[in-house]
């Protein structure tokens, strides 16, 4: 995976959580190495459509340990140009609505707090009815540690179902959830997101269902668009509360995000694939020791 560098200072941000103290990120993001991430476009493919070999070609590989990133990360905005555009898994294409969002990642700690960075160019808007009036971007982030099923594979697609809600023929009132999930077995996505239009942040869980609240960990979430590029900072304390994963230094977490654009809803957002989180260890994101 190519590390870059990326220049940019923090600036004037927006938006944190009601009743936390802001926590202090790196005075200067230029000097944290970043991660190029590009998020796609996934259409209909739930878990159930990953582990069906008639329809997925990569299931059998899948089955056999490969992740999802060895068979796809270089080619994630190809995949995205054939869903969007209705060629596959995709039932009711959106007309001008982008097949890939390449987004920078940084990531950086102090010993207490994890600090992440998304910066990305706006993309282009589709024109599309607006499935989300309040927030017109949403970007999310969940972590796992290692008590998900096929999460070390997958990233976020553990959560993802057939059943979920905007899924052709689901129910509107199932949410996400992972497989014998459970906060009492520790068996869960720790959630965070921001949204742009509330400017609020939300700390939430996916168990055997997705809660939007009740996390402790969140000290702040900023978010700040400068003429077409966003950046986005959060800042999570180690230790947290129920629907917490408590984070350790020398540890890695699966981890995986996606950003709801353009007033987007539900399953018609850009996700990223599955990828590993280090906090002071080797990782495809590594958060280095302030």
């Amino acid at each position: 995976m190519k590390k870059t560098m990326f220049a940019g200072a923090v600036g004037s941000l927006v938006a944190m959580t009601a009743g936390t103290a802001l926590a202090a990120p790196p005075a200067d993001w230029s000097k944290v190495p970043a991660t190029d991430i590009t998020l796609f476009y996934p259409g209909v493919s739930p878990m159930e459509w990953i582990l069906k070999g008639t329809v997925h070609g990569g299931a059998r590989s899948f089955k056999k340990g490969d992740t999802c990133g060895d068979c796809h990360s270089s080619e994630t905005p190809a995949m995205g140009a054939k869903i969007v555009s209705g060629e596959k898994i995709e039932p009711t294409p959106i007309k001008g609505k982008p097949a890939a969002v390449p987004v920078k990642v940084q990531a950086a700690h102090d010993g207490d707090t994890l600090y992440l960075r998304f910066t990305w160019k706006q993309p282009k808007a589709s024109g599309a009815a607006k499935m989300d009036d309040k927030n017109p971007m949403k970007i999310a982030f969940m972590l796992d540690a290692g008590k998900v099923e096929l999460a070390d594979q997958s990233g976020c697609w553990s959560s993802c179902h057939s059943d979920s809600r905007t899924m052709p023929g689901a129910a509107d009132s199932k949410k996400k959830y992972v497989k014998d999930g459970s906060l009492a077995k520790g068996v869960f996505y720790d959630l965070v997101q921001w949204r742009s239009g509330e400017k609020k942040a939300y700390d939430g869980h996916v168990a055997d269902a997705r809660v939007m609240e009740g996390g402790k960990a969140l000290a702040s979430a900023e978010g700040k668009l400068d003429g077409d590029t966003w950046s986005v900072v959060f800042a999570r304390k180690f230790a947290g509360g129920e629907g917490d994963i408590a984070l350790q230094a020398g540890k890695t977490y699966n981890f995986g995000f996606a950003i709801h654009d353009d007033h987007a809803a539900g399953r018609f957002h850009h996700v990223s694939l599955g990828y590993s989180l280090g906090i002071g260890a080797k990782a495809d994101i590594t958060a280095g020791k302030l």
